[in-house]
């Protein structure tokens, strides 16, 4: 069943870069599994397997975890330090029967041709659960490194490039199209390459640029979490006022980092041996229902340094305040270490946001 913007979805972020079992941020490995790490389960139990279970079969756990405790997908994030989105992204869609999976990937990666037609088979092998994540504004520094020499606005022009080119050749059985950097004459996909649903477009930014390519090319935008309500409303409202006749056709995401417990000591006293002495005091929790942004995340391994940190009671109702208030219904969700707080989000907090979340008659009216 395809479902609408109005009703809420959650998904979890898989750790490409690592996962945070190390203190030093520079020890960890590739997938943040520790390869020096001797795991103990129960007292007479260990770990045997040694180097038989590698970075990838974590990676693997994580996703799993998101499946069995109930995500409706997961978002495999583009870090050039990191494993690689697509291989992780497909890898994962073969081990899943439900998940969406979202493969985060930067346009100068492949020719928008390519990249369709890496896509159109994933979608024909994990009845189109594909996701596109657009990442446009990447660090230049890491670009450059990867031979890509494109900045400023060019980047925003090569994006909607990327996926008017992409869209053409996938809807169309003779798309031509010349371009300041594509081209394309008499492309398309036929037989059984014809007729696959198009990967769901994400993209972010708050920038005039971003907002533009948004507003033409967007199923959902997504933003990052600030601690000011406000100031995430003028952002969607600037949003809605470039999508014009669209803008009931855009969904509005928002990337959350999370650390929650049963009540808000317990979540204090987690981010306190996390990030240090006095962390949980200065996060501001005082209640056990309480739940409050916290800068730092950044820290653990996160992209963005602004998150939540609360009860299960207080985060849940921090977050169906953002469904109620700004119209937001794509959360994507993410915490250290990855496989074990899916498990404990997916127990603990899903249920109650779909307690919270409206039906979907009521969410449309």
């Amino acid at each position: 069943m395809t479902r609408t913007h109005h009703e809420p979805e959650y998904h979890w972020t898989v750790p490409v870069a690592g996962d945070g079992r190390e203190t030093n941020p520079a020890h960890w490995p590739r997938g943040g599994w520790n390869p020096a790490e001797q795991r103990t389960f129960r007292p007479a139990f260990r770990d045997e397997r040694g180097d038989r279970f590698g970075a990838f079969d974590y990676l693997s756990a994580v996703g799993r975890a998101a499946d069995v405790a109930g995500f409706d997908g997961v978002t495999v994030p583009y870090d050039p330090a990191g494993e690689d989105s697509w291989i992780t992204a497909g890898t994962l869609l073969r081990e899943s029967r439900w998940l969406r999976v979202g493969a985060e990937f930067h346009p100068g990666f492949a020719t928008p041709v390519y990249a369709a037609k890496l896509s159109v088979t994933l979608q024909r092998f994990t009845d189109a659960r594909l996701d596109w994540h657009v990442v446009v504004d990447a660090d230049e520094t890491a670009q450059r490194a990867l031979g890509d020499f494109v900045t400023g606005d060019d980047r925003y022009a090569r994006a909607d490039e990327f996926l008017t080119v992409a869209r053409g050749v996938w809807h169309e059985r003779a798309f031509s199209y010349e371009g300041r950097f594509h081209q394309v004459v008499a492309g398309g996909f036929f037989g059984p390459l014809s007729g696959v649903p198009f990967p769901r477009v994400h993209l972010t930014g708050t920038s005039d640029a971003a907002l533009a390519l948004s507003a033409k090319h967007a199923d959902v935008h997504v933003f990052a979490l600030d601690a000011d309500p406000a100031v995430l409303a003028g952002h969607i409202a600037r949003l809605r006022a470039a999508a014009g006749a669209r803008r009931d056709g855009i969904g509005i995401g928002l990337r959350v980092p999370l650390l929650v417990r049963e009540d808000a000591n317990e979540a204090a006293e987690a981010l306190t041996r996390r990030a240090g002495t006095g962390a949980g005091t200065g996060a501001g929790l005082s209640a056990a229902d309480n739940a409050v942004v916290w800068h730092g995340f950044d820290a653990f391994g996160h992209r963005d340094t602004a998150g939540l940190v609360g009860s299960y009671d207080g985060v849940a109702a921090r977050l169906a305040e953002y469904r109620e208030t700004l119209g937001i219904t794509r959360f994507f969700l993410a915490a250290r270490p990855a496989a074990e707080e899916a498990y404990r989000i997916g127990e603990h907090l899903l249920p109650r946001l779909h307690a919270a979340a409206p039906t979907p008659a009521k969410a449309s009216a």
